[in-house]
């Protein structure tokens, strides 16, 4: 059923609203809701695995949590924030439900992003202490950014803190773990649960406070969207300094009682498919680059169990849908959200799946979409809702930006609602170029550029020449790729040929994130070295106008 739609006659905003979603049973906290997810589904039951195929039982993880908390408790204050250094694995989620059971605050640090960001980041959230491994710092060659941080960061190391824990502490653990009721930590709904980055891919980082009732809500309203079944396995590839790795591939599984396999590289193309059969998973929770990449190298039936890829943070083309249909009999689900709505605001339905969208608002949900100046593809959307975060970390501050209520989040994404109320998202208003008249989606080039290379990664990048004249260029790894081969495949698909880049620029792999996306920050450095005298253009999307940055190349 299509949520309500009213529209401003003189503004032309239209603002939709979802269903009401009940948080009256809510739990207070995540720990909490950990402790309620052990009682109603038993401490025996496997809930969470990792690369190591070891599974554990809600009652290990509880009796982890809290060994590690008290570790952790004699080294920290009260809600300090901590920062966490660690891959997509089990271990990574003990510390996690450590920290909330000591009423720390993790800080979940992208250690991909270089040593700088990561320095920011800590001095964003103000974090003394790293939980890390040097099992993983090791594996991961980050020797590099641990010696460069030892300077402003105190580092604990989780083979340490294992040594550590005596027999004492795991009987305490042990009793601790069976009498929940006493030992639940003093934090309330509205305290921050946790501290994310948003990706920075083209500046620093923001810091993103998330509370405990933020994060419970994101999960109570998908719930309420999806029927999920206890049966299910999830597989998740996406590392859980995302949003969306945390949330959808960790908490959501966990503390609704399904078992999750949490697996630390999303490029390991080949190891992904056979763990996905290996361990029976049925859920893949990805991006469409990741899961096309497991389509291509997957043998034999290993995605046949799959019954669905819930794929976000880019949109799902048309090469990977093919290949899923060829490998595996998985439904395709499209979502759409944000690091700063914890993160899932749309998603489809498993039984209401409309390719080509995000799916429906959850439930609790309001959008805003007021129309842009010289735009024609879609309206600005502005979303609010129980999930919507507390707010920024204040860069020069000493807090939390709080948000109100009943304040609207400017996503900076251009968006349409159908008459049934499912979303289809056109692209970031900071991705549009002028060219000529016409504001150009640097996202339609790119779905161009996949849609006639299937095979290539491709990234539309906007340059400005002298007189601000802007053109728009293609970095691919398509080794093949012809401007003229793009313009006759447009020309056959009556596709403008506005929407064809001017260059074409071929390297020999298009830099992603750890999600998925191209790494615009790397692409800008590579477009830098080929082109002199120019200028390329970072757009940071501030209302409905946008900000815009130029940086000089060299």
């Amino acid at each position: 059923m299509a949520p309500p739609a009213e529209t401003n006659q003189e503004s032309e905003i239209v603002t939709w609203k979802a269903p009401p979603l009940d948080l009256s049973d809510m739990p207070p906290t995540l720990f909490a809701a950990l402790i309620k997810a052990q009682r109603e589904h038993g401490g025996a039951t496997k809930i969470l695995q990792d690369q190591d195929e070891s599974a554990l039982s809600f009652t290990a993880l509880v009796q982890a949590a809290y060994a590690i908390g008290a570790q952790l408790k004699k080294i920290t204050d009260k809600r300090e924030a901590v920062g966490v250094l660690l891959p997509t694995c089990a271990p990574a989620m003990m510390v996690f439900f450590g920290l909330q059971s000591a009423g720390r605050i993790p800080a979940i640090l992208n250690f991909l992003a270089g040593a700088s960001k990561v320095r920011a980041a800590c001095g964003l959230a103000h974090v003394k202490t790293v939980v890390t491994s040097r099992r993983f710092s090791s594996t991961a060659k980050l020797e590099h950014l641990v010696s460069s941080l030892k300077g402003d960061v105190d580092f604990v190391y989780l083979e340490d803190l294992k040594n550590e824990v005596s027999l004492f502490h795991k009987i305490n653990a042990g009793i601790k773990s069976r009498l929940t009721f006493l030992n639940q930590p003093g934090a309330k709904p509205d305290d921050a649960a946790v501290i994310l980055f948003t990706s920075g891919t083209t500046g620093l980082p923001k810091g993103v406070a998330l509370s405990h009732a933020n994060l419970l809500a994101n999960i109570a309203q998908c719930r309420a969207h999806i029927p999920f079944n206890p049966d299910w396995v999830f597989f998740n590839v996406l590392p859980v300094f995302h949003a969306f790795g945390l949330t959808g591939g960790a908490l959501l599984p966990i503390l609704g009682g399904i078992k999750t396999v949490l697996y630390p590289s999303p490029l390991d193309r080949e190891r992904v498919p056979a763990m996905i059969r290996k361990t029976g998973a049925n859920v893949l929770i990805a991006t469409d680059t990741f899961a096309r990449l497991y389509a291509r190298t997957a043998r034999e039936n290993a995605l046949r169990g799959l019954n669905y890829a819930v794929l976000g943070g880019e949109r799902i083309t048309e090469t990977t849908m093919n290949l899923f249909a060829e490998k595996s009999s998985a439904v395709l689900i499209q979502g759409y959200g944000a690091t700063e709505c914890s993160p899932v605001v749309c998603v489809n339905n498993p039984d209401r799946n409309k390719p080509e969208t995000v799916g429906q608002l959850l439930p609790g949900m309001e959008a805003c979409l007021a129309p842009v100046p010289g735009i024609k593809a879609g309206a600005l959307l502005s979303v609010r809702g129980p999930n919507v975060m507390l707010g920024y970390l204040e860069p020069d501050g000493d807090g939390i930006k709080y948000r109100r209520p009943d304040e609207w989040f400017d996503t900076g994404d251009l968006a349409a609602i159908d008459a049934e109320g499912y979303v289809t998202i056109n692209g970031r208003i900071s991705r549009f170029a002028r060219i000529g008249a016409e504001m150009v989606s640097l996202t339609a080039v790119e779905d161009h550029a996949n849609s006639c290379w299937p095979d290539g990664n491709h990234a539309a990048v906007a340059l400005s020449e002298e007189g601000d004249r802007e053109i728009i260029v293609l970095v691919t790894d398509q080794k093949d790729a012809q401007r003229m081969d793009l313009l006759a495949w447009a020309q056959n698909r009556d596709i403008s040929n506005l929407e064809i880049p001017q260059r074409i620029i071929t390297i020999r792999r298009v830099p992603i994130l750890p999600t998925g996306k191209p790494d615009y920050f790397k692409i800008q450095k590579i477009i830098e070295r080929r082109f002199d005298k120019v200028a390329f253009r970072t757009r940071h999307a501030k209302g409905a106008s946008g900000a815009e940055r130029k940086v000089r190349s060299t």
